[in-house]
């Protein structure tokens, strides 16, 4: 019945700010298509599937989580860039975890504490 996934949104506390991170720094493209849903964000594509970022107070903390991201609720990405990427969050000062499963992926934190895990496809 369900055979894909369209969108995950993140919760974040400036549109701005995280568009220099997921646009600027991660490559990802905006998709300008997003109508005004009454609160400020953005879509940005990712493959055929979007990350959306919402703008609006959130609920849950953004300190004290888990240091390894893999032991946090997260987005996985994939990519065929693995090593541009870690030298790409180096050279950015973002902090990253390698997995634990021995697998080519790895874990860090947007500026809102939100996990993403890439991994080597």
């Amino acid at each position: 019945m369900l055979n894909s996934i369209l969108h995950s949104s993140v919760i974040v506390a400036s549109t701005e700010a995280s568009l220099d991170f997921y646009h600027q720094i991660l490559g990802l493209e905006i998709d300008h298509s997003r109508p005004d849903l009454g609160y400020p964000g953005a879509w940005l594509n990712v493959g055929n599937q979007q990350i959306h970022l919402i703008e609006l107070p959130n609920p849950d903390p953004t300190e004290n989580r888990p240091k390894h991201g893999g032991r946090d609720r997260h987005v996985a990405l994939a990519t065929n860039q693995f090593d541009e990427l870690v030298n790409k969050l180096e050279i950015n000062n973002i902090d990253f975890t390698l997995s634990r499963s021995g697998r080519k992926a790895l874990f860090f934190r947007d500026p809102d504490a939100n996990t993403i895990e890439v991994i080597q496809n």
